[in-house]
């Protein structure tokens, strides 16, 4: 069932043939631009899929008349959030229980949990699985994702999946599949070759809605002969997305089977640069972030994940200060970016025993590293609410109990929100979510879908 009311507003343009514009109003407006960050009664205006300008309520309204208005109810409107690492083949794992599943470190993790799933994926399941963690994303106010994807039981075509329900969904996506060699060199190849026909695919699309990178598991899984392969295969214009150092177990066998530490190989492959990703970076030391400083490598933290996983913490406040671009993400753990907010900013407090630790860079990492990386990928500007910039705006509910200003905004989000407080979700000018009901997909239907294939690969799996 979809409201007729929310599909008619979200359509209108659709059927009076051309673009037409929004405001959302009436609530705090938070834009991220730094020439007039924060606005008491604020409202922006868009115009097809670009913001055409942000400041106050009464200056947006009579200089747009004739727009269509959403109320933001005195809530607080801001850009939407990016998320830089995503595990959309993770989706059906919640409450799963595997037969036999014990886990005594990251490695049992990993091959109990993780791999067994992404062998027993199929391609619809690999869709529904993407359809969920897009809805998921839209009623947390996510409108960016860059996702790491594995299903090793069906590769072929798998990120075409992906890409069907992020344009059913409406969510902007960098995506890429994990080559590996660790279902043997046959699916290594199928895997390379995945990410370069989905690349080639996402460079001549010309939406600004959908990219891809050369996706990599991590060193310890692939050989020198398919390093060789990726880089010799490789499309130009884009990067790697790759796990680094997130269990020491990755840097022994580094060390152990090359001679060398995790950076120093992927420096010798070639693959740090300006358009590559790294997760992680649990177990890398000051020489490794200098090297991904000076190769203007970017860098991804999951503080869940590794917490979760007893991983490890990073030396993520050490790689932000030498000067490394670093972003949030959630690894699939959540698709809260206030959550990844909220236990960064604790953890590094407590690993460092240092009270002021990370009150500052998490924040410089999640509304404004993580729209730098994006933008290494898509053209639009993002994360800001400024003319020209994406139309990816969203509401929340909140109320502030004490005084709101652009000195404190962080700290509200911070102390004051979660991912469930966003009611209105716009991204690229089309409103996939309006008081916290879903405007474009039957969501009812989906997640009937979606439980149905969770059983399938529980039984699958389990037998």
């Amino acid at each position: 069932y979809v409201d007729i009311k929310a599909w008619l507003f979200v359509n209108y343009n659709k059927i009076k043939g051309g673009s037409f514009m929004i405001i959302v109003g009436n609530g705090r407006l938070v834009t991220r631009n730094p020439d007039a960050p924060f606005y008491e009664s604020g409202a922006v205006a868009i115009e097809g899929n670009s913001i055409v300008k942000a400041g106050e309520l009464k200056t947006i309204q009579a200089e747009f008349p004739n727009a269509e208005f959403i109320d933001a109810k005195g809530g607080v409107i801001m850009p939407a959030f990016i998320n830089v690492h995503e595990h959309i083949y993770s989706a059906f794992a919640r409450g799963l229980n595997i037969n036999g599943y014990n886990p005594k470190g990251f490695l049992d993790i990993l091959g109990g949990q993780w791999w067994t799933i992404d062998r027993h994926l199929t391609l619809e399941q690999t869709y529904l699985s993407a359809m969920a963690t897009y809805i998921d994303s839209i009623k947390n106010g996510v409108t960016t994702v860059f996702d790491h994807h594995a299903s090793f039981g069906a590769i072929t075509g798998s990120l075409f999946e992906i890409e069907k329900a992020a344009k059913e969904t409406g969510i902007r996506s960098c995506l890429c599949y994990e080559i590996s060699d660790r279902d043997g060199m046959d699916k290594s190849r199928e895997a390379i070759q995945e990410n370069v026909d989905f690349i080639k695919h996402a460079l001549a699309d010309d939406s600004d809605m959908i990219t891809g990178m050369m996706g990599m598991h991590a060193s310890f899984t692939i050989s020198d002969e398919t390093m060789e392969r990726c880089a010799a295969m490789k499309p130009e214009g884009v990067g790697y997305h790759i796990h680094v150092a997130e269990g020491i177990e990755d840097l022994h066998a580094c060390l152990k089977d090359h001679g060398k530490r995790i950076i120093d190989r992927l420096m010798d492959w070639n693959i740090l640069g300006e358009k590559t990703l790294t997760a992680h970076c649990i177990y890398v030391n000051k020489h490794e972030m200098e090297l991904l400083r000076d190769t203007n490598t970017m860098v991804v933290h999951n503080p869940e994940s590794n917490m979760g996983n007893a991983c490890g913490c990073p030396p993520t406040m050490e790689i932000f200060h030498t000067g490394v671009l670093t972003g949030l993400g959630t690894d699939g753990y959540t698709h809260d970016m206030t959550e990844s907010y909220k236990v960064a900013n604790i953890l590094h407090k407590h690993h460092l025993c240092d009270a002021n630790a990370a009150w500052g860079e998490v924040p410089v990492m999640l509304f404004e590293n993580n729209a730098k990386i994006a933008n290494r990928y898509f053209k639009k500007p993002l994360g800001v609410l400024k003319e020209g910039a994406a139309a990816d705006v969203i509401v929340t509910d909140y109320n502030p109990l004490t005084p709101m200003h652009a000195g404190n905004v962080n700290g509200h989000i911070l102390f004051g929100m979660t991912g469930r407080s966003v009611v209105t979700t716009i991204a690229n000018g089309k409103v996939l979510m309006k008081d916290r009901v879903l405007t474009t997909i039957d969501e009812e239907k989906v997640m009937a879908d979606c439980r149905q294939a969770a059983a399938a690969l529980a039984k699958s799996i389990n037998g």
